[in-house]
């Protein structure tokens, strides 16, 4: 991760501002968030108006490039805003609520945090496009996290439900060589697995699963489906067609996510689980294999907070 500190984006108020306009309004033309006309908008001058206060000759209403964001109503300013993008967006493991504060000199952990949950809103695929199609892999596994269930009981120690039946449960999807997508889900049935993958994977596409059984019904209604036996130590198996068959590359998805959630963020609560999700499929999704760069990866986590909007009362549950 390279930041350069000295770009006035990241301590000087009208140049983060000039930048967020730029990303919101690319043609210049600020549009106005109530009543939607284009390009017809007055720049309010005047010391009772804050800076980048603008007027719809239209509706006659005001707005700036932080209404109708993640950002409005914050008083964190823009400058810090900025570099709290650009922080979350090129940490490949994710940076913490405290990390964020000191980076950013904020007054409380309350705010920091806040501002984490904002960006992940952003980062949120709103209306994702489906992972696969003719001709592409699709790579299919779940993983499991979070503690036991146990309770410490009157002195003798801990018990209660083990293993991973009692953790959250993850099935992710990963596009081979593109993009990836991960559900928040209460079981792995086949019922709730196949209403996950139906609604994110590509029909004509091919499957790579393990050995587990739910898989093979499901994989009768793709283009191809394709397993490896973990049980059997088989990890990737070389087809008479040049394929290959594995799971290495969402396992690989796994390794990073896992360090994520366990070494930076240590925990997190069931109503914002999946947004810590979607944080990390954004990067994925949006990594340098796929051409996009520390720079365009926090361009387009600023795009994806427009139309999103998030109040201190009322956090979004995922």
């Amino acid at each position: 991760m390279s930041i350069d500190l000295t770009n006035e984006i990241f301590h000087n108020e009208n140049a983060a501002r000039a930048y967020f306009e730029a990303i919101r309004w690319p043609d210049g033309k600020p549009i106005c968030v109530h009543c939607g006309v284009a390009g017809e908008t007055t720049l309010v001058k005047g010391k009772s108006h804050r800076p980048g206060m603008y007027q719809c000759n239209a509706c006659r209403e005001p707005f700036s490039v932080t209404v109708g964001s993640v950002m409005e109503s914050s008083h964190v300013p823009l400058h810090k805003w900025a570099l709290g993008f650009r922080l979350m967006a090129s940490s490949k493991k994710g940076i913490s609520a405290h990390q964020l504060m000191r980076a950013l000199g904020l007054g409380s952990y309350r705010t920091a945090w806040f501002l984490t949950h904002r960006i992940r809103e952003a980062m949120n695929e709103t209306d994702p496009e489906p992972r696969g199609g003719k001709g592409k892999t699709v790579e299919i596994d779940e993983t499991f996290i979070g503690k036991p269930d146990q309770t410490f009981v009157n002195g003798k120690g801990w018990q209660g439900k083990l293993g991973a039946a009692t953790k959250r449960k993850v099935p992710t999807m990963v596009e081979r060589g593109g993009r990836s997508v991960s559900a928040k889900v209460e079981d792995l049935t086949q019922a709730t697995l196949k209403e996950v993958i139906g609604r994110t994977v590509v029909l004509d596409s091919t499957l790579n699963t393990d050995e587990a059984q739910h898989y093979k019904a499901l994989g009768k209604n793709f283009a191809d489906h394709k397993a490896v036996n973990h049980g059997n130590e088989e990890y990737a198996r070389k087809e008479e067609d040049g394929a290959n068959t594995t799971k290495n590359t969402v396992e690989s998805f796994f390794g990073i996510f896992k360090r994520g959630m366990t070494g930076v963020y240590h925990h997190c609560g069931e109503q914002h689980f999946q947004a810590y999700l979607n944080e990390f499929d954004f990067r994925y999704s949006n990594r340098v294999k796929l051409g996009v760069d520390d720079t365009e990866r926090t361009r387009r986590a600023v795009k994806g907070a427009e139309g999103e909007r998030l109040t201190y009362k009322q956090p979004r549950a995922s």
